[in-house]
């Protein structure tokens, strides 16, 4: 799983728009908003940056945690309609999380353009219609 891992993370890194921040967040290799564009932070704890994206080794797969998609069900409905246009297995996911359970079927193209859809004053703005803030 290293090396799927490694290239999964690059191609979140270098498709991430600006202003997004790479910190380990929850255990994980993690892009955040920083505190110092969103000061109230996560859950209102003005110690702990928003979560957007993070990326996990599990057991049995690798996970794409992307906030995003949660949030934003347009984005969501883009996901989901241009998944199988790149991947001929089952579309794996929860409310955010992305598995991928076969590291020589990772579609990194399409998670390059997912993670590109989303800049973090759009994920803020979003965040705060949820959450009321």
């Amino acid at each position: 799983w290293e090396a799927p891992f490694r290239k999964l993370f690059e191609t979140v890194r270098i498709n991430l728009p600006e202003g997004f921040e790479f910190t380990f967040q929850y255990g994980m290799p993690s892009f955040v908003v920083p505190l110092s564009d969103f000061p109230e932070g996560y859950l209102k704890d003005p110690e702990t940056p928003l979560p957007f994206i993070s990326i996990a080794a599990q057991k049995n797969h690798l996970a794409l945690y992307h906030m995003g998609v949660y949030g934003d069900g347009e984005l969501l409905d883009w996901f989901e309609k241009e998944y199988p246009k790149h991947m001929t297995t089952k579309l794996n996911m929860g409310k955010s999380c992305i598995r991928f359970t076969n590291p020589k079927k990772i579609p990194y193209d399409l998670i390059g353009q997912l993670v590109s859809k989303m800049t973090p004053e759009d994920w803020i703005a979003i965040y705060k219609e949820a959450h009321g803030s």
